[in-house]
């Protein structure tokens, strides 16, 4: 089949968000055709370029969020009417909708039971004017000058002032006024795209969009102009991001913002034919915030196994080999306090990882066990994660001072920070090859990637539970609450005093990422959603026979695919149905 893909910020740049899963899932669905349409989020983005593409990607096109690129589109009368109309239509559903969560802070996550949902008039008065305004953008050609206008700036303040609005949007002043109508413009961006033609995404059999939120939006338009059917992924939930993450802005903004954010979700979720969630956390929180449960299908992220498969078989093997070797040598009271052992952390370096208790928790370690050491690997992120840098080093410094095997030696630290890429640390495999036990010490997480490397390599883990750790753990490495260094240091020193377990954690752990996180699973999941999809869909092109009647079953899903089904054969007719002409004999007398 044809599948229009959706992206924003990822897929097909060299750099992004979700690019990697991306182009796993377009590799591994090689028999099906596939176009892309992308959003690109900066300048630098669109300098790296793009990765190299199978050949299964038909058409690729790409229109940029950052920069708003004119038009040349002047509405006469008429048009700025339905303007006003469909645009006031839409703020005034902004500025009456229910808020996201009740008696919270803004900016605050909603709490369980805590979220309403947006109103049902609220829902149907914003998807109205959405597609009211995708139909004035696709006859005039484009909106930008209209978005951007004073005529726009209006509209919104009115909004704001008409009885019923709530009392945040009641609040706004003019400079609040422009500036979210500037947040307005840049989301309503893809309306004025000429993506939505017999040509475009009318063409194909079925939209997946690699997140919500903005890059949902060209799915909604084609599923609206041509009922495309669409399918939504969101390994990580656009809406609570915008809810943990409210940018510097004034309440009346933050307010609009979040009602914007969240009709467009009640409409993505209540227009998609599925929704998938990467794992149990995100699902919930797309039920929270009003996913129906039927049309929920969970996929874990597929990770390429094969650069761990050598750590995972050979170094697994290896490390019981020599845990043995010395055990029968030196005795289980020598062993105890022998070593030396290593714990790897490995991941982006800033505050949400919690350094300060991993090393916190490193001291009691090497309290019980002291020749272990700690391998901290990876880069900051960001300003805020190269000052969280310098601080973990300093701490580092002041609990571990330099220690030196004799008078003459020089001393080191048991703590070492480290990028990929150095002596050692060469790729993510060959960390964990050289580490004893994976530790995960986080107090924010969504779905640990780092902790399903370690697992195909066959480690055994000591985690936090947040986020998806549990779900993907099940069972087969410890887990201790965040944010408790004791905890965490008991945990790392009760692995490292007990090789079997060891062994038989990371034997788990890995039969278990070999299961549900590899490609392999992920693409045949999607494979299965994609037909699942398309047969239930109603056709939208139907075929006629010679007598113009219309034939249902004439283009089958899987009609775009090679293979002997696509080939006319002939129809099986039984023997007793085929009229058999008699021979005709003449009778001599």
């Amino acid at each position: 089949m044809r599948i229009g893909l959706l992206t924003e910020g990822g897929y097909p740049y060299v750099g992004g968000e979700g690019g990697v899963w991306c182009d796993r899932l377009v590799r591994g669905l090689d028999r099906h055709e596939f176009d892309v349409y992308a959003f690109s989020t900066g300048q630098a983005q669109e300098d790296a370029g793009w990765v190299e593409l199978p050949p299964q990607v038909q058409r690729v096109r790409t229109a940029p969020l950052w920069v708003a690129e004119e038009d040349g589109v002047v509405h006469g009368r008429r048009a700025r009417r339905r303007f006003t109309e469909h645009y006031g239509e839409l703020t005034a559903a902004l500025c009456t909708a229910a808020e996201p969560g009740t008696a919270q802070r803004p900016g605050t996550a909603p709490r369980p039971g805590t979220a309403e949902k947006p109103g049902t008039a609220e829902a149907d008065r914003f998807a109205n004017a959405l597609h009211g305004l995708a139909e004035l953008a696709r006859d005039e050609g484009g909106l930008v000058a209209a978005l951007r206008s004073e005529q726009a700036v209006r509209a919104l303040e009115r909004a704001c002032r008409a009885p019923g609005a709530r009392r945040a949007a009641r609040e706004a002043r003019v400079p609040d006024l422009l500036a979210f109508a500037d947040h307005l413009e840049r989301a309503l961006r893809p309306l004025s795209l000429d993506w939505y033609e017999e040509d475009g995404l009318g063409a194909v059999d079925l939209c997946h969009a690699a997140s919500g939120g903005i890059a949902a939006l060209p799915g909604l338009l084609a599923r609206h102009f041509s009922g495309v059917p669409l399918v939504v992924t969101e390994y990580g939930v656009r809406l609570r991001t915008h809810y943990l993450t409210r940018p510097d802005a004034s309440p009346a903004v933050r307010s609009l913002l979040a009602a914007f954010h969240g009709l467009l979700t009640a409409e993505t979720y209540r227009a998609a034919s599925y929704l998938v969630p990467g794992n149990a956390h995100a699902r919930r929180w797309q039920e929270r915030c009003g996913a129906d449960r039927a049309k929920l299908r969970t996929i874990h992220p597929g990770l390429d196994a094969t650069p761990f498969a050598r750590v995972g078989e050979d170094r697994r093997t290896e490390d019981r080999e020599r845990d043995e070797k010395r055990e029968k040598q030196e005795g289980q009271e020598k062993r105890e306090h022998a070593g030396p052992h290593t714990l790897v952390w490995l991941g982006r370096v800033e505050p949400a990882k919690d350094l300060v208790s991993l090393l916190h928790a490193f001291a009691e370690v090497r309290a019980a066990e002291p020749g272990t050491r700690l391998r901290i690997v990876g880069r900051p992120s960001g300003p805020e994660g190269e000052a969280y840098l310098g601080h973990c080093r300093a701490l580092a410094a002041q609990l571990f001072p330099d220690e030196a095997d004799g008078p003459h030696a020089v001393g080191r630290n048991p703590v070492s920070f480290e990028e990929l890429g150095g002596p050692g640390a060469e790729t993510t495999a060959d960390v964990h090859a050289g580490g004893t036990v994976t530790v995960l010490s986080s107090v924010v997480e969504g779905f640990p990637v780092g902790l399903i490397e370690a697992m195909f390599c066959g480690r055994a883990t000591v985690s936090t539970d947040v986020g998806a750790v549990v779900e993907v753990i099940g069972g087969t490495g410890l887990v201790v609450p965040p944010r408790n260094p004791r905890a965490l240091a008991e945990a790392c020193v009760s692995l490292l005093r007990d090789p079997e377990r060891r062994a038989r954690l990371g034997a788990a752990a890995r039969a278990r990422a070999l299961e549900l996180f590899s490609v392999e699973q992920n693409v045949a999941a999607f494979r299965g959603l994609y037909l699942e999809t398309v047969a239930r869909t109603p056709v939208r092109r139907p075929v006629l026979d010679g007598a113009g009647a219309p034939q249902p079953f004439a283009a089958p899903a899987e009609a775009h695919v090679p293979g002997h089904w696509t080939e006319p054969t002939p129809r099986a007719v039984p023997t007793w149905a085929v009229e058999t002409p008699e021979p005709v004999t003449e009778t001599v007398r």
